[in-house]
């Protein structure tokens, strides 16, 4: 994929998609179909398209992913992260695993569907959309807000973050299927005070107030909760590694025996609350009037009551809260589409297992559920045991097998036929 896609979450200093999109335009036209270019503003470009299928009287499927990446400081990288290079097996830049990997699957099948003449079972939209990195206002909410015709006739998705593996120290080989998002709720939390010169007494500091605040809730675990979701994976995972899991206390055990998966699953046994900002001030000599900070929140399907309550404690009086939330996303790990999905994997990985999963962030699947879609995670790779793929999202020397994303495109082409 070519071109910078990278989404600061600032309108005034994000590249935008239209490089990557008028690439992925100018390929479906060529390969015959008809195009529909949406231009959200800002250089926030999307690209949809749809291939007819046999059967009517069926729901259409949407394959969406999402063409913006996030920042990444080239002075870290190995490789510069928008060179695309290939070396030693792996295709290195930002957004090899998130998700370019799943885009260039993806359109790859969609123009050879369309030179060939393969026709599907179903209708079959690919959705390649902007923003997704800043919550996908941009991009897949300004489809479903606007052009909710593209998606028309539309019962079920498949987008990123699901049908990776997973290899136990056994051998046993784990294809993660998303099914649930915990919710995404930014909260900005912030203190106020009384202004003044720094060299003075200072009673009612709100950078004070507002770091005891920070503090606590750094240090703060919110109460184990498994949902089914995450039963169900913990309950098979145990299974195929031969451990025992009778009791929800050993979920935290068996967490610390995935190696890097445990950062995910991990997160999914509980809520979080991660302080990703802080501004206050704006001179050294001046007490200033409020301070306020910027605090990452996931919740779990079913907890924000609950949440909200263990918040308010934990900060205490004289601290503001501001949100801008996005709510959980649940699904169920059966169907036709499901058995689709596993049909697919175990055609190409026979010995394997297939688990449901929760996934710790979020997904332009948020958008696409407003228009009652049944959302998964499917983007389908066979990965090295030795390669810790969670550090690689958002993270340095970002990169994916070649093999695993020629695996991929075999086996969704698997899958996207017969679904």
């Amino acid at each position: 994929m070519t071109g910078n896609s990278t989404n600061t979450g600032e309108d005034d200093t994000t590249t935008g998609e239209r490089t990557a999109a008028e690439f992925v335009a100018t390929a479906l036209s060529d390969a015959g179909y008809e195009v529909h270019y949406v231009d959200a503003g800002n250089d926030r470009h999307s690209v949809v398209v749809r291939l007819e299928g046999t059967d009517k009287n069926r729901g259409a499927l949407l394959v969406h992913g999402h063409l913006d990446v996030v920042p990444a400081d080239p002075l870290d990288w190995t490789v510069h992260p928008l060179s695309g290079e290939i070396r030693d097996g792996y295709v290195w830049g930002r957004g090899a695993v998130d998700m370019k990997n799943m885009v260039a699957m993806s359109l790859a099948l969609a123009i050879r569907y369309k030179r060939y003449g393969i026709v599907p079972a179903r209708d079959i939209v690919f959705a390649f959309v902007a923003g997704e990195e800043a919550g996908g206002r941009m991009g897949s909410g300004y489809l479903v807000e606007n052009h909710p015709d593209l998606l028309g006739g539309v019962t079920e998705a498949i987008g990123e973050v699901g049908g990776f593996s997973h290899t136990l120290d056994n051998g046993t080989r784990a294809y993660l299927i998303q099914t649930a998002e915990k919710s995404k709720r930014w909260l900005k939390i912030r203190a106020h005070g009384v202004a003044g010169h720094g060299s003075m007494l200072a009673e009612d500091n709100p950078i004070g107030r507002l770091g005891e605040a920070v503090a606590t809730l750094s240090k703060h675990r919110f109460p184990l909760t498994l949902t089914p979701t995450v039963r169900q994976f913990l309950e098979g995972i145990s299974k195929a590694g031969g451990w025992e899991f009778t009791e929800d206390t050993q979920a935290e055990e068996i967490v610390g025996r995935l190696g890097g998966l445990g950062r995910i699953i991990g997160a999914t046994i509980r809520d979080t609350a991660n302080v990703t900002v802080v501004n206050a001030g704006y001179k050294s000599n001046v007490i200033p009037a409020v301070a306020e900070a910027e605090v990452d929140c996931r919740l779990l399907p079913g907890r924000q009551e609950a949440f909200d309550t263990e918040l308010a404690q934990l900060l205490g009086p004289g601290i503001e809260l501001e949100w801008h939330e996005q709510e959980s996303l649940v699904t169920t790990f059966d169907g036709d589409i499901v058995d689709a999905m596993v049909g697919a994997l175990l055609e190409h990985d026979p010995n394997a297992i297939v688990l449901p999963y929760m996934m710790s962030g979020g997904t332009d699947a948020k958008r696409f559920a407003r228009l009652g879609i049944r959302n998964f995670g499917f983007s389908p790779l066979l990965l090295p045991p030795d390669l810790d793929f969670a550090a690689l999202f958002h993270g340095v020397d970002e990169r994916v097998p070649v093999d695993s994303i020629r695996f991929g495109e075999r086996v969704l082409d698997e899958f996207l036929r017969t679904a």
